[in-house]
C-alpha cells in the first residue's frame, strides 16, 4: 500500500497560533507536495484559507503537475461545504467540490465522507447479506414450552440486525404491530438476532417477504434460515439443548492482547461501533476460519506490516485534530500542533513499525471454544463470528498460521475425546451444560532442550479445561476427569516428538460467558507418569503449578490465569525499546504502571535505580514478586493497589518533594536535572507492545499490603534525580485519576505509552498534552451528554477541567506487529515536556 505523503509546510505558514484562528483548515488528507500556502494577508478572517500565488497555484504547469499527483481531488472540500458552496481557492483548491469532481483514491477507495462512499458501503452490505444461506447456527433458539425435537427448525426464521436492548416481549410487540401471524418469537438482551417460528409454510414465506429488509432504527432487518444440528446427541445429563461455546473470535484466541482493530481497507473508522466488531449478523456458510481468524493471512508479510502502519497514521491524525479543538480560547497552540503540518497532520513522527520476529505459530496462549460445527460435529476450535449476532458454528483450527502445531494438536485430542464423553457441552441459550473451553498456554526455552527446535522451542505445556460442574455427580465427574488426563497422555506420547505436556488444570466457572473470573476455582487433574502407568503424580496443587517462559534471558513463571505476552519474542523487542525511549540510568526511578506480572519492570531493572510496578491484580503482583526471586532482582517493588490510589505518596516519598508541592495541582515547574525535550539515543531494533490486564477494572482482594515491598526489594527509602513512568493500560485506557496524577506531578517529565488500544492511547494523550486554561471550568453535574461522546469527545471535555499544569509534548512514536496475520498491532508513544 503506498505510503501517505508528507506535506512540507513551515510553521511560519500556518495559521494563526491562537486558538480561535485554526478551526477550518485541517488537511483532508496529505496535500500536494509542491502545493505551498504563504502569508499575503494578516487580516485574513480567522476561517478562511489562504490563496495561491498564480505561479504557485493557478499557472498551467501547476495544474499539469497536479493532474498527476495521487491525491489530487480525492477528498472533498469541507471548507466549500460549510461555507455555501464557496471556497477562496475556486478551482485551484486541490480539494473537490462535487461529487463529479472527485476521484478515486490511489488505492482504489472514495473519500468515505462522499455519497459513493456511502453506497458502496451500503451495497457491500447487502452482498454480505444476499451471498448467506443462513446463520450460522447449529440450534435454533425455541420457547421452553416446544419440544427440542428441531421439528420446527423447517417452519423457523431467524431475523438478524434486531435492537440489542429488545427482549422476547419486544421482539412478540413488534411482529403483531406488524401484523405478522407466528406460533412462537424468542430473542435474548444483548444479541442481535431473534427467532420466529410458524404454523404453516406459506405464512411464513409471506411472513418473511414482508420483515425482510424492514427498518428498525439505523439498521435493516434480515430474514434468514437457521441451520439445525444434524444429529442427536446421547446424553444421561437431562440437558435438553447442546451447542458450542459462545465466545467471539477475538476472544477465542485471547482475550488479554488485542490491538488495535484494523479493516481489511487499511482505514479505521472514527468510533468503534460494537455492532461491528465481528461479522455481520448473515454470513456465508462458506466463510473459512482462516478468513475470520487471520484476515491478513492472504497478503504477504510486508503488505502487512504497511497496511497497518497507514491506519495507525489515520489514528494519530486524530490526536492533533483533537487536541487542536481542546485548546482552551486564547491559549496559544502547542508548538507540536503546528509543527504537525510538517508531517502530515501526525502529532510526532511514526518511526515505522517493527515486524515480528516469528511470523507463523508465535502464540503462546489459545483459547479454543467447545461447539458444534454446521456439519454438527463436537468441535474443538474457533468460532466462525459473534455469539450475539447468532454466529456459533465452531470450526477447527487447522488451517490458521497465527497457532502453534502443538496446540492444535492438543484441541484434536480433546476434541476425539469429546465424541465419547457422556457429559454435555455447554449451552449458553439455556445456561446449562458441561464442557466449556480449552486453553493451551505454552512455555518456550532458551534452545538447551532437545527437540525445541522440531517444536518451535516449545519445552512446556499447561492445559486448561473450563467446565462447569454444576448438577453434575462428582463421581461421575471425577472419572471423566481421570479419562480425560489419560486421553491427553495418550496424544501426547503418540505425537512425534513427543509433545512436552506439563499440566492439566480445571477451571470450575458457572458464568454465561467463557469470561471467568479471576478467583474461579482451580483444579488440578493428575497425570499418568506413562501411558500404561494408572498411578497418577499428585505432588502439587493448581495454585502451584507453574510453565515458564524466557524474555531477555530472564526467566518468568506463569501461572495458570496469568498475563503474559502472546508473543515473547516481539515482547522482548517491545521492552527494550520502552526502556531506550525512557533515557534510564542509575539515578532513574521508573514507575511500571499497571505492571502485571512485573515483565517490563524486571527486564529493565539493571538499568534503573529502582523500579516500583503498581498492579490491581493480587495474583498478578504474587507472580511478579516470584520472578523477581527467580532472577535474583532486589530493586524492584511491587504494590497491589489501583495506582490512582498510591501514586501521590509514592512521589513523595521517593523524590523528596514537600507534600505540599505535590498535592498543589498549580505548581508545574520541572524539580528534574533533565532538559526539556532531550532526546534518547535511538535504538536499533526496537519494539513496543503492550499487556492487557486480564481483568481490565475489576478490583479484587489484596494479599498483598499497600506499599508492600518485594521481598527482595529496598526497605530503605532512597530518592532519585529522575523519574519515569512507562504505563502499560489495559484497553479502556489509563483510569483519569491516574491520567491526573501523571499530569499534575512536576517531576514527572518522561512517559512511555505501551497500547494495545491506540484508540485509547489517543484519548489519554488528549488529557495528558492539552495545555491548561487560563480558568479552570466546572463540570456541569446535570450533564448527560457524556454517554452519546465518542472516547476522544469526552478526553476533550475532561481536559478542559484539568487542574493547572505543564503539559506532556508527543515527542515519537512507533509500532511494533505482535500479531502477524490479524488485524490488531500495538504502538508506543514518548511523551515528554
Amino acid at each position: 500500500m503506498a505510503e501517505p505523503l508528507n506535506t512540507e509546510l513551515s510553521s511560519s505558514k500556518t495559521l494563526s497560533p491562537i486558538n480561535g484562528h485554526d478551526s477550518t483548515f485541517e488537511p483532508h488528507q496529505t496535500a500536494p507536495q509542491d502545493t505551498q500556502i504563504h502569508h499575503e494577508n494578516d487580516d485574513l478572517v480567522p476561517t478562511e484559507k489562504r490563496k495561491r500565488e498564480d505561479g504557485d497555484g493557478g499557472g498551467a504547469g501547476a495544474d499539469a503537475d497536479r493532474s498527476l499527483h495521487p491525491l489530487w481531488k480525492t477528498s472533498l472540500c469541507s471548507y466549500f461545504r460549510r461555507n455555501d458552496d464557496s471556497c477562496s481557492h475556486g478551482g485551484a483548491c486541490r480539494y473537490a467540490h462535487s461529487e463529479e469532481e472527485l476521484r478515486r483514491r490511489p488505492d482504489n477507495t472514495w473519500d468515505p465522507t462522499s455519497e459513493r462512499a456511502k453506497k458502496a458501503l451500503k451495497s457491500e452490505a447487502g452482498e454480505k447479506c444476499d451471498n448467506s444461506e443462513g446463520v450460522m447456527m447449529t440450534e435454533a433458539v425455541v420457547d421452553d414450552d416446544v419440544d427440542g425435537s428441531g421439528s420446527s427448525h423447517a417452519l423457523s426464521k431467524c431475523l438478524v440486525h434486531l435492537p440489542r436492548k429488545w427482549s422476547s416481549e419486544n421482539l412478540r410487540k413488534f411482529l403483531t404491530e406488524e401484523g405478522i401471524l407466528f406460533k412462537h418469537a424468542k430473542k435474548k438482551k444483548g444479541m442481535m438476532i431473534g427467532f420466529v417460528s410458524f404454523e404453516e409454510e406459506e405464512q411464513m414465506k409471506s411472513s418473511s417477504k414482508d420483515l425482510e429488509g424492514k427498518s428498525i432504527g439505523n439498521k435493516r432487518l434480515k430474514v434468514a434460515d437457521v441451520i439445525p444440528r444434524s444429529f442427536e446427541k446421547k446424553s444421561n445429563s437431562g440437558v435438553a439443548f447442546q451447542q458450542e461455546s459462545p465466545q467471539n473470535i477475538d476472544t477465542a484466541l485471547d482475550k488479554e492482547n488485542e490491538g488495535v482493530d484494523v479493516p481489511s481497507n487499511g482505514a479505521l473508522d472514527a468510533e468503534t461501533n460494537d455492532d461491528n466488531l465481528a461479522v455481520d449478523g448473515s454470513v456465508s456458510k462458506t466463510r473459512s476460519l482462516r478468513d475470520v481468524v487471520t484476515p491478513l493471512a492472504h497478503l504477504s508479510y510486508a503488505d502487512q506490516l504497511e497496511q497497518k502502519k497507514s491506519s495507525l497514521m489515520q489514528i494519530l491524525k486524530r490526536l492533533t485534530r483533537n487536541a487542536r479543538k481542546a485548546c482552551p480560547t486564547g491559549i496559544s497552540l502547542p508548538e507540536w500542533i503546528l509543527k504537525s503540518r510538517e508531517i502530515g497532520g501526525l502529532p510526532c513522527k511514526l518511526e515505522g513499525i517493527i515486524a515480528s520476529p516469528i511470523v507463523n505459530g508465535y502464540r503462546n496462549k489459545c483459547e479454543f471454544s467447545v461447539g458444534y460445527s454446521l456439519k454438527g460435529k463436537i468441535t474443538v476450535g474457533f468460532m466462525l463470528g459473534n455469539f450475539r449476532e447468532g454466529v456459533t458454528a465452531v470450526e477447527e483450527a487447522v488451517d490458521c498460521p497465527n497457532v502453534s502445531t502443538v496446540a492444535c494438536k492438543y484441541a484434536t485430542i480433546f476434541q476425539e475425546f469429546l465424541q465419547h464423553t457422556d457429559l454435555p457441552v455447554w449451552n449458553r441459550f439455556k445456561n446449562s451444560g458441561f464442557w466449556r473451553q480449552l486453553t493451551v498456554r505454552e512455555g518456550r526455552t532458551n534452545g538447551n532442550v532437545v527437540d525445541a527446535d522440531t517444536l518451535g522451542g516449545i519445552a512446556e505445556v499447561m492445559l486448561i479445561v473450563q467446565v462447569s460442574t454444576a448438577s453434575f455427580d462428582d463421581a461421575q465427574v471425577a472419572a471423566e476427569f481421570k479419562r480425560l488426563a489419560q486421553a491427553f497422555v495418550e496424544g501426547a506420547t503418540s505425537h512425534c516428538p513427543t509433545l512436552p505436556l506439563t499440566a492439566v488444570v480445571v477451571q470450575d466457572h458457572q458464568g454465561i460467558s467463557n469470561v471467568a473470573p479471576a478467583d474461579a476455582p482451580l483444579r488440578l487433574i493428575p497425570i499418568p507418569k506413562a501411558v500404561d502407568d494408572p498411578e497418577m503424580d499428585e505432588s502439587n496443587n493448581a495454585m502451584d503449578v507453574r510453565i515458564h517462559d524466557y524474555i531477555s534471558n530472564l526467566r518468568f513463571s506463569i501461572s495458570p490465569t496469568a498475563f503474559f505476552q502472546v508473543n515473547t519474542l516481539a515482547a522482548e523487542k517491545l521492552y527494550s525499546l520502552a526502556g531506550d525511549w525512557a533515557c534510564l540510568g542509575p539515578d532513574t526511578l521508573l514507575f511500571d504502571i499497571c505492571c502485571g506480572t512485573g515483565t517490563i519492570g524486571l527486564t529493565l531493572a539493571h538499568r534503573v535505580g529502582m523500579v516500583i510496578g503498581i498492579e490491581m491484580n493480587a495474583s498478578a503482583v504474587s507472580d511478579a514478586h516470584r520472578n523477581a526471586e527467580i532472577n535474583g532482582i532486589k530493586n524492584c517493588r511491587f504494590i497491589c493497589a489501583k495506582a490512582e490510589d498510591v501514586m501521590g505518596s509514592l512521589l513523595r516519598e521517593h523524590l523528596n518533594v514537600p507534600k505540599e508541592q505535590v498535592d498543589d495541582p498549580n505548581i508545574s515547574s520541572s524539580g528534574s536535572d533533565i532538559p526539556e525535550g532531550s532526546g534518547c539515543p535511538e535504538p536499533e531494533n526496537g519494539d513496543m507492545a503492550s499487556h492487557c490486564s486480564e481483568n481490565d477494572n475489576t478490583e479484587v482482594g489484596s494479599e498483598v499490603p499497600k506499599g508492600s515491598t518485594s521481598e527482595n526489594g529496598n526497605t530503605s527509602t532512597q530518592h532519585f534525580k529522575n523519574v519515569v513512568a512507562i504505563v502499560d493500560p489495559p484497553r479502556a485506557g489509563l483510569h483519569p485519576t491516574v491520567i491526573k496524577a501523571l499530569r499534575t506531578h512536576p517531576r514527572l517529565r518522561r512517559l512511555v505509552y505501551i497500547s494495545c488500544n491506540p484508540e485509547s492511547l489517543v484519548a489519554n494523550a488528549i488529557e495528558l498534552c492539552t495545555p491548561s486554561p487560563i480558568k479552570i471550568e466546572k463540570g456541569n453535574k446535570d450533564n448527560r451528554g457524556w454517554r452519546n461522546m465518542s472516547s476522544a469527545g469526552l478526553a476533550r471535555h475532561r481536559a478542559k477541567s484539568m487542574p493547572i499544569s505543564e503539559a506532556f509534548q508527543p515527542i515519537k512514536a512507533m509500532a511494533v506487529d505482535l500479531f502477524p496475520h490479524t488485524q490488531h498491532c500495538e504502538l508506543v508513544m514518548l511523551l515528554e515536556r
